[in-house]
């Protein structure tokens, strides 16, 4: 087991990160961090108002700052931004010392999710082909992690009972 025994999801906006990540909290009976969430109450605003507002160099410094110091804590759930993980100070962290999981799902099923969603300002006026494209490179780094868990077909308590059975015998 890592030194921290945090379990670290990532994966593409849509995928599921922070409602997979809070049932499996409920089920291990441990504490549950939303990356996004946090930074939206630290900050006072929507993640889409910051990107509005501040920028997306801005935000990224933020997400730096607050994702590292919640994965410092031990024994929690940790669902990170969808671009949280190209950071390459995140990745190592995550990489070196927690269980990563990998939401995947099928590029279709993604876009399907994420399109014209108003909460996502990196896909909001993305392209069919755009989405393709970013979910193709995320893929890529997302698939540095330890667990990939395939999503496609399974329901929401099929995938939480696979993790829940990688954590407690990992």
């Amino acid at each position: 087991m890592k030194s921290k025994e945090n379990l670290v999801f990532l994966g593409m906006m849509g995928s599921g990160k922070s409602s997979i990540g809070l049932m499996v909290s409920k089920k291990l009976n441990i504490d549950f961090i939303d990356v996004d969430r946090e930074i939206e109450k630290k900050i006072g605003m929507s993640i889409t108002k910051i990107f509005e507002n501040k920028g997306e160099k801005y935000f990224r410094e933020i997400e730096e700052l607050i994702t590292l110091k919640y994965l410092k804590k031990n024994k929690t759930v940790i669902s990170l931004g969808g671009g949280a993980f190209l950071n390459n100070k995140i990745k190592k962290e995550v990489l070196d010392n927690h269980i990563s999981l990998w939401l995947k799902w099928d590029i279709k099923t993604l876009i399907n999710r994420i399109r014209n969603s108003q909460k996502r300002p990196v896909a909001f006026k993305a392209s069919k082909n755009e989405l393709t494209v970013l979910i193709k490179k995320r893929s890529i780094v997302y698939s540095k992690a330890m667990y990939k868990i395939d999503c496609e077909n399974n329901t929401k308590d099929e995938i939480v009972k696979n993790i829940t059975k990688i954590y407690e015998t990992h």
